[in-house]
């Protein structure tokens, strides 16, 4: 009876999915279907009666044709995007197979155990304090708002308020600290823990992008009593730049801070011995945020979020009620992240970290490391292209200079954005824009397993094509 409900749609989407993946070096990177194609294929009227669920499989992949950007593929570097490691897929379809609500250990035995291994293999990889906590969660945003929540119960509790069960009004005011390139997601999970983005104090750069020593000493010095977090960053958007931790997170620490550490993407330099140099002195932060769906490469949606005080971590994050049951001994995942219905987004990464292994996650890293510094340094040295960023990670700027004598920063800009737009036009690549320091850039971020030096040698040749054909 299973066979007859379940094998004909799975074998469809098998087949399919095959199809797409061995394409994906041979299709456009970027859509070629328009929003209005799209909606007038998939936009159908509510039917009445079903439809088989096979010719449902199929007609979704006919109607979807153009609408699916070619981001886990090798020519992706817009945005910080991983693709999806063999396994890491495989273990996906099995975690939507399986079904099972990773909420507690009662409702998914195999996936709360397979949480409580990914969590102790994270901290190893890397290089966190084996006693920390840790939620895997959807993302880094969630990672943020799951260790902000932490933050602020921390925090307030040292002052007599306990924040669960009084909430803020009339709680003492907290601040936080940052630079001024911090991710966006951060304000946000600020504003969702009724922080409010008026609570940060931005302070100045210098001229690699890290946050200066004198200026965090200055502005923690400004109010010693007001409980403050202190938002360091492990690799930046832009420049890929890490903030110096060795020295900025005692100093925090001095003035009773928490210090909370953005690591997206960045944090998994831990795990390569030839750039683990950068993170020297984070693991002694307070908290750290991270995502599986870059770096790691397994498939969205997958964030960490880790608590060195785990107290505060669970007081912030627990439930409980009559109709569920607890675990004495297992641990059950409700008390360690945001979400109470969630899918077991463990299985994917404890497949990714197994068929990579130690030295795998450290040559991914490294790897993807040299394919963006040869993109960043190849296109800059084009005829009428300009280096802006040179990674020391997977993260570079270029820029496109308007070739008309008397051109100002402006004219710049305008050439930038069309250039990349005519190489994102070509389907060879796909790449994005940024402004970086009043200057507007492409960004080339490179997290795919899958990018080789034949992409990069092909992606080049694509952008030299384009500058001589606007020239």
């Amino acid at each position: 009876m299973a066979e007859s409900f379940y094998r004909a749609p799975l074998e469809r989407a098998f087949s399919n999915a095959i199809d797409y993946l061995d394409a994906l070096d041979a299709a456009p990177v970027g859509a070629t279907a328009t929003l209005e194609e799209l909606r007038a294929r998939l936009a159908r009227p509510l039917a009445q009666d079903g439809l088989d669920a096979a010719k449902v499989i199929d007609e979704l992949v006919k109607d979807t044709a153009g609408g699916i950007l070619g981001s886990t593929g090798g020519r992706f570097f817009a945005w910080v995007i991983g693709g999806s490691i063999p396994a890491a897929l495989a273990a996906d379809w099995l975690t939507s197979t399986w079904d099972q609500n990773a909420a507690l250990h009662a409702c998914g035995p195999a996936e709360a155990v397979i949480e409580e291994v990914c969590g102790e293999w994270l901290k190893d990889l890397l290089g966190l304090p084996k006693a920390a906590s840790f939620g895997l969660v959807t993302g880094c945003q969630m990672a943020h708002f799951t260790c902000l929540a932490a933050a602020r119960n921390a925090l307030l509790a040292r002052r007599g308020w306990n924040v669960e069960r009084k909430g803020l009004a009339g709680a003492p005011q907290i601040r936080v600290v940052s630079g001024s390139h911090r991710h966006g997601t951060f304000e946000r999970a600020l504003r969702f823990l009724g922080l409010g983005s008026d609570s940060i104090i931005d302070v100045p750069l210098d001229g690699e992008g890290r946050v200066r020593e004198d200026s965090l000493a200055a502005a923690l010095g400004q109010a010693d009593d007001v409980p403050t977090i202190v938002l360091l960053q492990a690799g930046d958007i832009n420049l890929g730049a890490y903030d110096r931790f060795d020295s900025l997170v005692p100093l925090a620490h001095s003035h009773d801070a928490w210090v909370h550490v953005d690591g997206a993407f960045g944090l998994w330099v831990a795990a390569c011995p030839s750039r683990r140099h950068l993170v020297a002195g984070a693991a002694g932060a307070d908290s750290w945020a991270t995502d599986g769906h870059k770096w790691l490469n397994v498939p969205y949606d997958c964030g960490y979020a880790f608590v060195k005080d785990p107290a505060a971590h669970e007081a912030s994050m627990s439930m409980r009620a009559s109709y569920l049951v607890t675990a004495e001994e297992a641990r059950d995942q409700v008390d360690w992240n945001p979400e109470l219905s969630r899918r077991g987004r463990g299985v994917a990464t404890y497949a990714a970290i197994r068929q990579l292994g130690r030295t795998g996650v450290a040559d991914l890293i490294e790897r993807t490391c040299r394919r963006a510094h040869e993109l960043v340094t190849r296109i800059g040295a084009l005829p009428g292209a300009e280096m802006v960023w040179e990674p020391s990670i997977n993260q570079g700027l270029v820029r496109f200079l308007d070739p008309r004598k008397g051109a100002i920063e402006s004219d710049h800009d305008r050439r930038t954005d069309k250039v990349i737009q005519a190489i994102v036009t070509t389907g060879e690549a796909f790449f994005g824009g940024t402004t970086w320091s009043g200057k507007r850039c492409m960004r080339v971020s490179v997290c795919n397993w899958r990018t080789s030096t034949s992409d990069v040698d092909r992606v080049v040749a694509a952008v030299r094509s384009v500058l001589e054909s606007m020239s």
